[in-house]
Protein backbone atom coordinates (compact mmCIF):
# COMPACT_ATOMS: atom_id res chain seq x y z
CA UNK A 1 0.00 0.00 0.00
CA UNK A 2 1.06 3.64 -0.43
CA UNK A 3 3.25 4.96 2.39
CA UNK A 4 0.52 7.46 3.28
CA UNK A 5 -1.79 4.61 4.27
CA UNK A 6 -1.61 3.29 7.79
CA UNK A 7 -1.59 -0.50 7.88
CA UNK A 8 -4.74 -1.88 9.51
CA UNK A 9 -4.63 -5.28 11.17
CA UNK A 10 -8.07 -6.86 10.64
CA UNK A 11 -7.69 -9.09 13.71
CA UNK A 12 -7.90 -6.20 16.20
CA UNK A 13 -7.72 -2.45 16.47
CA UNK A 14 -5.30 -0.49 18.66
CA UNK A 15 -8.18 0.77 20.79
CA UNK A 16 -9.58 -2.75 21.30
CA UNK A 17 -12.58 -2.14 19.06
CA UNK A 18 -13.93 -4.98 16.88
CA UNK A 19 -12.16 -5.82 13.59
CA UNK A 20 -14.84 -4.13 11.49
CA UNK A 21 -13.75 -0.82 13.03
CA UNK A 22 -10.23 -1.01 11.52
CA UNK A 23 -9.30 2.01 9.41
CA UNK A 24 -6.69 3.37 7.04
CA UNK A 25 -5.41 6.92 7.25
CA UNK A 26 -6.06 8.94 4.09
CA UNK A 27 -3.79 11.68 2.79
CA UNK A 28 -6.10 14.33 4.23
CA UNK A 29 -5.76 12.77 7.69
CA UNK A 30 -9.23 11.26 7.90
CA UNK A 31 -9.60 7.62 8.93
CA UNK A 32 -11.52 5.52 6.38
CA UNK A 33 -13.05 2.21 7.45
CA UNK A 34 -11.47 -0.93 6.02
CA UNK A 35 -14.58 -3.08 6.32
CA UNK A 36 -18.08 -2.36 5.12
CA UNK A 37 -21.08 -3.78 3.34
CA UNK A 38 -21.00 -4.25 -0.42
CA UNK A 39 -24.38 -4.34 -2.14
CA UNK A 40 -23.29 -5.58 -5.57
CA UNK A 41 -25.81 -8.42 -5.84
CA UNK A 42 -28.48 -6.99 -3.55
CA UNK A 43 -31.83 -6.45 -5.22
CA UNK A 44 -33.29 -2.94 -4.96
CA UNK A 45 -35.97 -2.61 -2.31
CA UNK A 46 -36.26 -4.53 0.94
CA UNK A 47 -33.24 -6.76 0.32
CA UNK A 48 -30.80 -3.86 0.00
CA UNK A 49 -32.61 -1.64 2.50
CA UNK A 50 -32.57 -4.29 5.24
CA UNK A 51 -28.97 -5.32 4.56
CA UNK A 52 -27.78 -1.73 4.88
CA UNK A 53 -29.86 -1.04 8.00
CA UNK A 54 -28.62 -4.20 9.71
CA UNK A 55 -24.99 -3.52 8.77
CA UNK A 56 -25.22 0.02 10.15
CA UNK A 57 -26.90 -1.25 13.33
CA UNK A 58 -24.03 -3.73 13.78
CA UNK A 59 -21.56 -0.87 13.53
CA UNK A 60 -20.31 -1.19 9.97
CA UNK A 61 -19.66 2.43 8.95
CA UNK A 62 -19.11 1.92 5.20
CA UNK A 63 -21.43 0.96 2.35
CA UNK A 64 -20.05 0.23 -1.11
CA UNK A 65 -22.47 0.69 -4.01
CA UNK A 66 -22.53 1.81 -7.65
CA UNK A 67 -24.97 3.32 -10.11
CA UNK A 68 -24.70 0.09 -12.13
CA UNK A 69 -26.19 -1.91 -9.22
CA UNK A 70 -29.42 0.10 -9.44
CA UNK A 71 -29.99 -0.09 -5.70
CA UNK A 72 -28.65 3.31 -4.67
CA UNK A 73 -32.12 4.56 -3.71
CA UNK A 74 -32.54 1.70 -1.24
CA UNK A 75 -29.06 2.38 0.15
CA UNK A 76 -29.90 6.06 0.61
CA UNK A 77 -33.24 5.34 2.27
CA UNK A 78 -31.64 2.90 4.71
CA UNK A 79 -28.94 5.43 5.59
CA UNK A 80 -31.54 8.16 6.09
CA UNK A 81 -33.78 5.93 8.23
CA UNK A 82 -30.90 4.61 10.35
CA UNK A 83 -30.82 7.74 12.48
CA UNK A 84 -27.01 7.72 12.29
CA UNK A 85 -25.61 11.14 11.39
CA UNK A 86 -24.61 11.12 7.72
CA UNK A 87 -21.11 12.37 8.51
CA UNK A 88 -20.51 9.14 10.47
CA UNK A 89 -21.22 6.93 7.42
CA UNK A 90 -18.89 6.34 4.48
CA UNK A 91 -20.43 5.62 1.08
CA UNK A 92 -18.20 4.51 -1.76
CA UNK A 93 -19.65 4.35 -5.25
CA UNK A 94 -18.58 3.95 -8.82
CA UNK A 95 -19.65 5.60 -12.05
CA UNK A 96 -19.62 4.19 -15.56
CA UNK A 97 -17.18 6.08 -17.79
CA UNK A 98 -20.03 7.69 -19.75
CA UNK A 99 -21.47 9.09 -16.50
CA UNK A 100 -18.39 11.21 -15.74
CA UNK A 101 -18.63 14.82 -16.75
CA UNK A 102 -20.18 18.17 -15.93
CA UNK A 103 -23.81 19.17 -15.45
Amino acid sequence: PPAAMQRADPSFADDGSPPHHATVKLLDGRQMPVFGLGVYRSKPGDETYNAVRWALELGYPLVDTAALYRNEQSVGEAIRDSGIPREKIWVTTKLWDSDHGYD
